[in-house]
């Protein structure tokens, strides 16, 4: 690693949620993957392969990227409703482990 000069900061890498619009530290975020393999799924590490689209951790942005279709766009794919039930599950469990 390279060492970094006392006072100097360190770039936060922001991401645009797919829900609200709203610019946000991609940590922030949760990430929803297309792999290669044309799987939907939430990325909790925020590091695997594949196409992403960021989202907040609310369930309000989620519902409105579901109905404005908003991720299917993003990740280039039609996206079933047994998909989008499993991510909300998850999401849900995301939100209730970090409170």
């Amino acid at each position: 690693m390279t060492q970094q000069k006392p006072g100097s900061k360190r770039k936060i890498p922001m991401r645009k949620c797919c829900g609200c619009g709203e610019m946000m530290p991609k940590k922030e975020l949760l990430r929803v993957i297309r792999t290669p393999e044309n799987e939907i799924v939430l990325d909790l590490t925020g590091k695997k392969n594949g196409r992403g689209a960021y989202l907040c951790k609310s369930t309000q942005c989620f519902l409105k990227a579901k109905k404005s279709k908003v991720l299917e766009r993003s990740l280039e794919v039609a996206i079933p409703d047994s998909v989008y039930s499993s991510l909300s599950e998850q999401l849900e469990q995301e939100t209730a482990e970090k409170t």
